[in-house]
């Protein structure tokens, strides 16, 4: 097709060659299905698959011949002797006949021989997928599992280390753990027996593991190490290639749906003892992602974080807060590494995809003269490398299979639909590796990637008729196609539906490809002149950030998203309401004022202002005092000052939770914090606080353990710049018509606190008539000597106690007897281990005449009036 234009570079729009090519969409199918379902099978069944399958692939080719030849003598029966006129006009007829049989048997062949092209790619996903299997099953790495045994094992790692999201775990968070993929190569058993072996697992290293700097490879010294990794821990500066000598206990794998053998738990503080190199190729890619981390070190914590995760896949630096912005805006295809990054690289270097037919008119190729093989070929080393440097995960995998396909059609001329190569880049990646027919990332990948070849086309061509700018369109149809497509598999994932996913991804997509291409400059740079990839990255960083804004306020959103039940029958449920939300959208757009009230009401849902809501749900409560969030296991409360101001008592677990209660509160401004002690229930949902509010001062106990907590709390004020000072007994302050007093812990307790939950800073508050007592998470032993403090005659007859400790069994009688307060709020969690609230503690309350309420069963919850019209509302 090239060579008749008769020009170099091909004709500037060369003609169509057909409709789009279906044809293997349905193998590629049945090869996804067989291997989702045959990883898991026993090798018989298998083979009973294989089997079944091979031989009625035969059955059915053997028919199609018959069908074929049937067809022909179908056609020879209508010819005939013709002598005369009228004869020559049945031989005519007959000839006529023979054509239209000859058509017929094609047809019957072409069925038959696609069923049984079908059938053989199930025999061959299944034996695939029985060979991989089978693989997880030999050698001693299996048997060795099962007894739990202790080993010093040479692995070679297969995948970057990465750490695990901390997870708050009651009152601490728990330490995060380092894990990373390899072979494992050779076992050294307990008596010393040697065992070679080439078997995959999952390695796992404690937290306090990760300390030290490699020893054994190449004679570096530790400190030398801990130099050229910048301070980062040695284990993550592990490349994949890299052989590692390790003693560790083998554990079973607990889930079958990845491709590991065993567990291998590394134990002990021993810095990783390397025993081989890493390859070339590996050692270069690893340069320029150290590079390009180096060029970003100077940049604002979003775009240091997200630039390497865009870029190269890198998401060391990505916090869980803004993890779970992006998990809520259902950007997560953005926070890492994806196919659409290599979608990017290669439309900039042979042109954009979407003008397939005349794709070499537009990239920086064409504009250099290269001829369309070498394109292709440049194309093909283009996509290779970004594989290396950015890792095989799914969806990179995919877009490399697609994109090289692709490079394959232009180079041969052929360059019909982009369908038949994400067909058989599913087929092919399916059949080289079964797992990923069991991969999330993959089926979304795939889906969004279906999404804009399918969907998108039509929806744009909708919009444009009616008067959509065509690059608004394009937009907003790529983002709602592969929602709409991608939507049931993430609420399987995230048991929940985002409702601004639309927007948020549509507002973003126009900073994603200015950030991937300064991104990759800046990696490319970065080896060359850092000072250049440094100016490079500052570039980048502003795309960077607005992405970033995106999902944080989006996520912020009190209706961002609905909870969706976590099932594939909630999956079903949630297409059906797709597809029902499209037909209905496709008549509104026809009517201009019902799809305007439409998209009204779907804003207020989502943003949910206070005067709107305040009128739909009645929350908060008009003269609200005081208030209690629903955060969980965890302390979270809010003192009103006044239009929009409030002082906020601890933050609880949870960011996104403590700032949707303040937003719904409608609390923009906090002139203080205070964070009754640091344990991670009362503290980790700062940043949560903190975001979008202006804070004049954070307020902590003087008792500063534990100390990671205490420094988490000192790093969030010092970014941000807000004063952090230390509540003593005696203090006093005001706000409007609030007024508090710290009544604990004083300046030098002595004998000194057993714990943080004793040195909790106990607040007694008066707004306007209304007296309240916090106490944290005092104990016994505190709570004690409060009450033979000389701040004990304050404390009888409050109006509302905050119950010290979710409400636990460790109470002092004499306290709430002294107390005896006329509402007793709890806040706690629902199915809490601890038992929390103690029915002891509720019963003691109620015994003393306190209504008692509790957040995990009466959410929200909002103190309003004083004296006889003491009330208070629940959200």
């Amino acid at each position: 097709m090239h060579a008749a234009s008769g020009r170099r570079l091909g004709a500037s729009h060369p003609r169509a060659e057909g409709p789009i090519d279906l044809r293997l969409v349905a193998p590629a199918a049945a090869v996804w299905l067989t291997a989702a379902v045959s990883v898991g099978a026993s090798p018989g069944r298998v083979t009973a698959v294989v089997a079944v399958c091979l031989v009625a692939a035969g059955a059915l080719s053997v028919a199609g011949r018959r069908a074929a030849r049937t067809g022909r003598g179908d056609g020879d029966t209508g010819t005939g002797p013709g002598g005369s006129g009228a004869g020559q006009g049945d031989t005519g007829t007959g000839r006529g006949d023979s054509g239209a049989g000859r058509g017929r048997g094609a047809v019957r062949r072409g069925l038959w021989v696609s069923a049984a092209a079908v059938l053989l790619c199930v025999a061959a996903a299944a034996a695939s997928a029985g060979l991989h299997a089978a693989d997880l099953r030999r050698g001693p790495v299996p048997a060795l599992a099962e007894r739990y045994a202790e080993v010093t094992a040479e692995v070679e790692i297969t995948s970057d280390p990465r750490l695990t999201r901390p997870r708050i775990s009651g009152d601490h968070v728990a330490p995060t753990t380092l894990l990373f993929d390899a072979d494992v190569t050779r076992v050294t058993q307990a008596d010393g027996t040697v065992l070679a072996t080439r078997t995959p697992v999952l390695v796992i290293i404690d937290a306090r593991s990760r300390r030290g700097a490699p020893r054994g490879f190449g004679g570096r010294s530790g400190r030398d190490a801990t130099r050229e990794t910048g301070g980062r821990s040695p284990w993550l500066s592990m490349l994949p290639s890299t052989r590692l000598r390790v003693a560790a206990r083998v554990v079973p794998a607990l889930s079958d749906g990845k491709d590991i053998a065993a567990v291998l738990r590394v134990r002990g503080s021993a810095p990783p003892d390397v025993v081989g190199a890493p390859s070339g190729p590996q050692r270069f890619a690893g340069r320029l992602r150290e590079g390009l981390r180096k060029a970003t070190d100077g940049l604002d914590a979003d775009a240091r974080a997200l630039l390497p995760g865009l870029v190269v896949g890198d998401t060391s630096r990505v916090t869980p807060e803004l993890d779970d912005a992006f998990e809520a805006t259902d950007l997560t295809h953005l926070l890492a590494v994806s196919g659409g990054n290599l979608v990017i690289v290669l439309a900039l270097f042979v042109g954009p995809p979407g003008l397939a037919q005349r794709v070499e008119r537009r990239g920086l190729a064409a504009r250099l003269g290269f001829p369309l093989r070498a394109t292709a070929l440049l194309g093909g080393g283009l996509t290779l490398a970004f594989v290396v440097v950015c890792r095989p995960d799914p969806s990179v995998l995919r877009a490399a299979a697609c994109g090289a396909i692709s490079l394959l059609a232009i180079a041969t001329g052929r360059r019909r639909s982009l369908i038949p190569a994400l067909a058989a880049a599913v087929l092919l990646l399916v059949l080289y590796d079964p797992w990923l027919a069991r991969s999330y990332g993959f089926l979304l990948s795939v889906l969004a990637t279906g999404a804009l070849l399918t969907l998108a086309p039509r929806w744009s061509a909708a919009l444009q008729r009616r008067r959509v700018p065509a690059r608004v369109a394009e937009a907003l149809a790529a983002a709602a196609a592969a929602q709409a497509l991608c939507a049931p598999v993430v609420a399987v994932l995230s048991a929940r539906v985002s409702l601004v996913a639309v927007p948020c991804n549509l507002l973003a997509e126009f900073a994603v490809a200015p950030a991937t291409v300064l991104g990759f400059a800046t990696l490319a740079a970065a080896p060359l002149a850092m000072p250049v990839a440094g100016v490079l990255a500052w570039w980048a960083s502003w795309p960077a950030r607005w992405i970033a804004d995106i999902a944080r306020t989006g996520a912020a959103q009190p209706g961002a998203g609905v909870d969706w039940p976590d099932s594939w029958t909630g999956a079903l449920l949630l297409a059906l309401v797709t597809v029902a939300a499209v037909a209905v959208g496709r008549r509104l757009l026809r009517h201009p004022l019902p799809s305007g009230v439409g998209a009204v009401l779907l804003l207020l849902f989502v943003v949910q202002p206070s005067p709107f809501t305040r009128v739909i749900t009645g929350w908060p409560p008009p003269g609200w005092r005081f208030a209690m969030c629903d955060v969980g296991q965890g302390d979270a409360s809010v003192l009103a000052v006044g239009d929009g101001s409030a002082v906020v008592v601890d933050a609880g677990p949870d960011p996104v939770l403590a700032d949707r209660c303040l937003r719904t509160l409608g609390v923009t401004r906090i002139p203080l914090v205070v964070l009754t002690h640091f344990h991670a229930d009362h503290v980790a949902g700062l940043p949560g606080v903190l975001r979008g509010r202006s804070v004049g001062a954070i307020e902590t106990t003087g008792f500063e353990e534990p100390l990671e907590q205490a420094e988490f709390v000192r790093r969030e004020a010092l970014a941000r710049h807000i004063p952090l000072t230390r509540a003593v007994a005696g203090e006093r302050r005001s706000a409007g018509d609030l007024a508090w007093r710290v009544l604990w812990p004083p300046p030098d307790p002595f004998p000194p606190p057993d714990g943080p939950n004793d040195a909790s800073v106990t607040l007694l508050v008066r707004s306007a008539g209304l007296r309240l007592l916090l106490l944290g998470d005092l104990e016994p032993p505190a709570q004690q000597a409060l009450a033979r403090s000389p701040a004990a005659v304050e404390l009888a007859g409050v109006d509302v106690l905050k119950v010290a400790h979710h409400g636990s069994a460790y109470q002092d009688p004499e306290l709430i007897r002294r107390v005896a307060p006329r509402l007793a709020l709890i806040s706690v969690g629902g199915d809490n281990p601890y038992g929390h609230p103690a029915p002891s503690t509720v019963a003691a309350l109620r015994a003393r005449g306190a209504v008692v309420l509790r957040t995990d069963e009466d959410g929200d919850l909002a103190v309003t009036g004083e004296g006889e019209g003491l009330g208070v509302a629940r959200h």
